[in-house]
C-alpha cells in the first residue's frame, strides 16, 4: 500500500512536559521548566512523548507546525535535557556487557523455552492480541530503515558499504511497493487496522515510544553511531526468529496473506542481514575505529533491555485479558472476522 503523505495530528498530551512541548509547536505556549524535566520518571508517559514529538520533527512533522520548528534552537536546548533524563538513565539502567562478542552471544542462541512476546503470541495469542502488536509497533515499522539510515554518512569503506546495502533491501531494492514500510502499512489494512501514519500514536504505550526514541537518540548523535550500530545488530540478529514465530501465529490465527508476508519477506532477509552486520557493518566499523566497541556493546544491550520492559508490559496485560493500548482498537476493525 502506498502510505499518503499527510502529516499526522499532534496526539494528546500525557503530563504538563509533553503539554508544553505541544503547544510551544503551535505556537500557543512556553517550553516545559528545566526542573520538571529533571523530576519526570524516565520512562514514563510524559518523558517518552514529548521526547517523541521532538524527534518526530526530522521525520513527518505533524500537522500545523512550522517546519523550521525542526531547527528551532529553544526547542533544541529543550531536547537535549530530555535526551539526557533518558540516556542517564538507560546508561544507569541497562546490563552491559564488556566486548561486542558478548553482548551478541545470547542473541545469537534460541533458546529452548522462549518467553517472550513473539513466543507468547506463537503459542497462546489471539488475534486481538497481534492486532494490538502491530498497532504500537506501527511507530516503528512505518518508518522501519529511516533511523538506521542516518549513521550512513558517519561510516566510512567496508562498513559504510555494507550498511548501505542492508539499507537498499530495507526500502525495497529499489521497488516502491517493496519498501518495509509499505509492507507493513498492507500488513495493518489486513489487520484491519488504519495504516495511516502515526495513526496509534495516541494508543502507544510509554515503553513503545523507549523503543522508537532510542533509535532516534542513537541516529541523531554522531558521538552516539558506534550504539546505533550496535541497536542495528541486535535488531537484525533477532527479527528473522522472531518474524517467523509471528508468521505462524498469523497463520494460526486466520490472518490475511499480506499480514503473514510482512513476517515471511522478514525471515529470509534478516538472516542474510544478520551475518552482514556482524562481519561487515560491526566489523568493518571496529577496524576502523576500535575504540567505539563499548559503544557498540552499548547499543546491543540497551535494546535488548528497552525490548525486555516493552515485552514485560504487553504479557502482563495480555494475560490478564486487559488490553496493552492507552486506547482501544475495536472501532478500528473492519475487513476481518
Amino acid at each position: 500500500m502506498e502510505q499518503h503523505r499527510t502529516e499526522p495530528s499532534l496526539p494528546s498530551a500525557r503530563g504538563r512536559i509533553s503539554a508544553a512541548v505541544g503547544e510551544y509547536l503551535l505556537g500557543a505556549g512556553p517550553l516545559p521548566r528545566a526542573e520538571d524535566i529533571t523530576a519526570a520518571p524516565a520512562y514514563g508517559d510524559d518523558l517518552q512523548l514529548a521526547l517523541y514529538l521532538c524527534y518526530e520533527l526530522h521525520y513527518r512533522g505533524f500537522a500545523g507546525v512550522p517546519p523550521d520548528r525542526e531547527w528551532d534552537p529553544d526547542l533544541l536546548r529543550v531536547r537535549a535535557a530530555l535526551e539526557h533524563r533518558f540516556l542517564s538513565a538507560l546508561r544507569a539502567d541497562s546490563p552491559v556487557h564488556d566486548t561486542v562478542d558478548g553482548s551478541l552471544a545470547e542473541l545469537l542462541v534460541e533458546p529452548v523455552d522462549g518467553a517472550g512476546v513473539t513466543h507468547y503470541l506463537c503459542d497462546e495469542g489471539e488475534l486481538w492480541q497481534l492486532r494490538e502488536y502491530a498497532a504500537q509497533r506501527s511507530l516503528y515499522h512505518l518508518k522501519e530503515a529511516d533511523p538506521h539510515a542516518w549513521v550512513l554518512p558517519r561510516l566510512s569503506g567496508r562498513a559504510k558499504s555494507a550498511m548501505a546495502a542492508v539499507e537498499f533491501d530495507e526500502y525495497g531494492g529499489g521497488r516502491p511497493e517493496r519498501l518495509h514500510a509499505c509492507l507493513f502499512a498492507d500488513l495493518m489494512t489486513d489487520l484491519g487496522l488504519d495504516p495511516t501514519y502515526g495513526r496509534y500514536l495516541d494508543a502507544a504505550s510509554a515503553d513503545t515510544l523507549a523503543t522508537v526514541n532510542l533509535m532516534s537518540l542513537l541516529g541523531l548523535h554522531r558521538s552516539l553511531r558506534g550504539a546505533l550500530v550496535g541497536h542495528f545488530a541486535a535488531v537484525e540478529i533477532t527479527s528473522s526468529p522472531g518474524s517467523r514465530r509471528l508468521a505462524d501465529a498469523l497463520r494460526r490465527t486466520g490472518a490475511g496473506p499480506a499480514a503473514v508476508f510482512f513476517y515471511d519477506e522478514h525471515v529470509e532477509a534478516d538472516a542474510v542481514h544478520e551475518q552482514v552486520v556482524r562481519h561487515d557493518v560491526i566489523g568493518g566499523l571496529l577496524d576502523a575505529e576500535p575504540h567505539l566497541a563499548a559503544d557498540v556493546a552499548f547499543g546491543v544491550d540497551v535494546t535488548g533491555y528497552l525490548e525486555d520492559r516493552l515485552a514485560t508490559a504487553l504479557l502482563t496485560q495480555w494475560r490478564a485479558g486487559r488490553s496493552s493500548l492507552r486506547t482501544p482498537l475495536e472501532h478500528d476493525i473492519s475487513g476481518i472476522s
